[in-house]
């Protein structure tokens, strides 16, 4: 055996969590064989429900996403951290089946959701049209009993002020032939006093039922609950020892949030869980790079209950004795060869279709045509890739030829439609070409004219946005080298725990998605303005 697979070897007996780094939530698992996928939430995103590929657990692999266009879901008027919510992915007589829920709202207690099953051959598609499932909650998911009855869970909603709005998880039956659901909806579990009961997944295992959900919202307080019964619609009982993962009341733990899991069981019999978590930069602090999805091992005695040593997160755990299969790297710059964006990249609100993004017209060049302005919730042009590390960058080349103030093309550190940085090319009043820096914390925009630099007679403009822990900085190259704005901005209004918002007690705004550093043209005129990069390097230091 050569030293660089030995080395490969003894790597894939660990699994390094966070496996999927940066905004990676709601965390799906399935095995097929001898493949296993992740499918996480992507909320306001193109493309939905983001799908990961490993052979070992350890080495993960990006497939891209599932809902690559309107027909499976339009995210136009979407609001921030709406969308695609805890997508469930299952495989069953010879089909992928891919349950999804679109949340529209939070204002007062309602959340209008709508869930969807979409079903393929392949993991990589093509996926059928849409089945308009029930709008009773969200958070749904498929289980296929042994007998080849397939049922449909998700939390129950209650909208009625006074009441648990989290009312429990709830089972209809799902016909596969008429592709519909069918009989009555039961309430299958109403949780535990930790409340905030979501997120299930059931599992036939040792004679029971299992039912896997989360509690305590999908913060601080997140756990995995598990309850059982040896029949399909229960009594369930729940395991006496308390939760089965949590990170509560351990803040010295580095994955905080540790909740929202799922199973999977590996060939040889052995079982582990499936998790979002994230990663504060500080104690119980801000979560700029967002939910995380890590895997525990599981131990599962005959007879017993699942446990995870300690009931908390690992940041290393034992893989499972698979061969290491190790993924070629991805290359730090994209130099946008390709008929189509990278599986990196992700756009918001809209898909990455001609309409908007042009890959063709000039050969190694992304052009983008400028969108709405910032607030903007139908047509933005946002071309963005997750954060993954406290300390990265993205460097880009773009060529602009603004007519005025209303065109800006540039680079930015984007949490959502109120909370960004933006480092930017534009037209003054007095007819020069600027380079000028744009801040919004919480709606609230601060402008740096100070820093305001002419940037007339130069074709190519290089831009950096680099992540320094707490801090974004932003560099610009005139053709002379680097130089860097003389400012230290702040990360953390980047974060999820800085996008929530309570107004009496009502959750106003929430943050579910982490930071992106992202291409972003606007044409506020709609006058056909658009900018050409040429290449987009991503590292992280």
């Amino acid at each position: 055996m050569s030293t660089d697979t030995a080395a490969a070897a003894t790597a894939a007996r660990s699994i390094r969590n966070p496996v999927l780094a940066g905004f990676h939530p709601d965390p799906s698992i399935l095995r097929v064989g001898d493949d296993y996928y992740l499918a996480t939430s992507t909320f306001e995103w193109y493309p939905g429900v983001r799908v990961h590929h490993s052979r070992d657990l350890v080495h993960w692999r990006a497939l891209g996403g599932i809902i690559t266009d309107r027909r499976l879901l339009d995210l136009r008027g979407c609001g921030d951290s709406n969308g695609v919510w805890a997508p469930d992915l299952t495989y069953h007589d010879g089909e992928f089946h891919l349950v999804y829920s679109d949340v529209a709202s939070f204002a007062s207690g309602y959340w209008d959701p709508q869930n969807y099953l979409v079903t393929a051959p392949d993991i990589a598609g093509p996926w059928s049209d849409p089945v308009q499932l029930h709008g009773r909650g969200f958070d749904a998911a498929l289980f296929h009993d042994d007998d080849g009855t397939t049922w449909l869970l998700s939390m129950s909603a209650d909208w009625r002020p006074g009441r648990d709005r989290f009312a429990g998880i709830e089972i209809q039956q799902y016909d596969r032939v008429a592709r519909a659901l069918v009989g009555r909806p039961r309430l299958l579990f109403t949780g535990t006093p930790v409340g905030m009961t979501e997120g299930p997944h059931l599992y036939r295992h040792d004679g029971w039922y299992w039912l896997i959900t989360a509690e305590g919202g999908t913060s601080w307080e997140h756990q995995v609950t598990v309850a059982r019964s040896r029949e399909l619609f229960g009594p369930y009982e729940v395991d006496p020892d308390g939760s089965l993962l949590t990170s509560v009341g351990r803040p010295d733990l580095r994955l905080q949030k540790a909740g929202h899991g799922s199973l999977v069981r590996t060939p040889d019999g052995g079982w582990y869980l499936a998790h979002l978590a994230g990663r504060p930069y500080s104690p119980l602090g801000s979560c700029v790079l967002g939910r995380e999805t890590a895997i525990q091992r599981v131990d599962w005695p005959s007879g017993g209950w699942p446990q995870i040593p300690g009931g908390v997160p690992a940041e290393e755990v034992a893989a499972p004795d698979l061969p290491a299969h190790p993924w070629p790297a991805d290359p730090a710059t994209d130099h946008f060869d390709g008929p189509e964006l990278a599986r990196c990249w992700s756009t918001l609100r809209r898909p990455a279709s001609a309409d908007w993004l042009d890959l063709r017209s000039r050969p190694s060049h992304l052009r983008i045509y400028g969108g709405q302005s910032p607030v903007g919730r139908q047509s933005p042009s946002l071309v963005a890739r997750r954060v993954g590390a406290t300390h990265c960058s993205l460097e880009t080349v773009v060529e602009f030829d603004p007519v005025d103030h209303r065109q800006l093309a540039g680079i930015t550190a984007y949490y959502n439609t109120l909370n960004w940085h933006h480092l930017y090319l534009s037209r003054a009043d007095d007819g020069r070409v600027v380079l000028e820096l744009l801040s919004s914390d919480n709606g609230r925009r601060t402008p740096y004219p100070e820093l305001t630099v002419d940037a007339c007679d130069v074709a190519r403009v290089g831009l950096r946005a680099t992540f320094d822990g707490p801090v974004v900085r932003f560099e610009y190259d005139l053709g002379a080298g680097w130089r860097q704005l003389p400012v230290d901005l702040d990360a953390t209004i980047l974060s999820d725990e800085h996008a929530a918002l309570i107004i009496d007690g009502e959750p106003a705004a929430w943050g579910f998605t982490g930071a992106f550093l992202g291409l972003w043209v606007q044409d506020l005129g709609r006058d056909g303005a658009y900018a050409d990069f040429d290449l987009a390097t991503y590292r992280e230091h």
